[in-house]
């Protein structure tokens, strides 16, 4: 993983911490990946998750705040150059390599309540389907641009290898389906529940993003952990039903 937090305090570097796994944790309580030893900082404090070209920073509910650039935050895509505020701590949000200034492609498919289901203007001037059954590819804002490669031998699969596929199940967007084309497609409605389907070697995978609720696999709440889907699974999130299914090349 080529991407580091940098801790320090008034301004006196306290150490590097290389993001190499999935979740990372940071609180008080000396179970936590990052332990910052300090009153100020809730047991559990905070949780970045790492979903290959993307880093997702998660406030848990802490009783003193966790800030991005000042800025008070409960969830937050993290880009290069971010300062993490935790009471008097600061951790800088770091990508090692230039490779990363060139973002990352990914796909979009925000699912919500049908009585929801227009589409808003984004500030930068391209249209975000936030809502309905859309795609939106070659994403330019932050959350596209944040985070790092994938990790070494995770390329997305080549050759003849079946292409994963989502169908929606239930609303009023019943039927239509996604090809799940890129290495990360996000899947649910911010806000409420968000989830990613990561394309890697071995399969695709399913992992839990955003939200109090995890999403349902095949009838069962799944946990934090990334799961492996299987053909004709059927997969619930932010109250959408839809299955995966692989479809032969050819």
């Amino acid at each position: 993983m080529m991407a580091k937090l940098v801790l320090s305090m008034d301004g006196l570097v306290l150490k590097e911490i290389m993001l190499s796994k999935e979740r990372t944790t940071i609180g008080r309580k000396p179970h936590n990946d990052i332990q910052i030893d300090n009153l100020a900082i809730s047991g559990e404090h905070a949780l970045i998750v790492c979903i290959l070209n993307d880093a997702f920073l998660e406030d848990l509910n802490s009783t003193n705040g966790t800030y991005v650039n000042s800025q008070p935050v409960k969830k937050h895509v993290l880009k290069d150059g971010d300062v993490v505020e935790l009471g008097k701590y600061r951790l800088k949000f770091i990508k090692d390599s230039p490779e990363f200034a060139a973002g990352s492609t990914f796909e979009k498919a925000f699912i919500a309540a049908p009585e929801a289901a227009k589409l808003t203007s984004s500030p930068r001037g391209h249209t975000d389907t936030m809502v309905g059954f859309g795609v939106e590819t070659s994403v330019t804002d932050a959350s596209a641009t944040a985070g790092w490669n994938a990790p070494e031998g995770a390329p997305a699969p080549k050759g003849n290898e079946p292409v994963g596929m989502v169908q929606i199940l239930s609303g009023r967007n019943a039927g239509r389906e996604l090809e799940l084309s890129k290495s990360l497609t996000t899947l649910g409605k911010p806000g409420s529940q968000v989830a990613v389907i990561t394309r890697r070697p071995h399969g695709y995978f399913l992992t839990h993003v955003e939200g109090d609720s995890f999403p349902i696999l095949n009838g069962r709440q799944l946990d934090a952990q990334a799961h492996l889907l299987n053909d004709q699974d059927v997969i619930e999130i932010a109250g959408v039903k839809m299955g995966f299914y692989l479809r032969p090349l050819g």
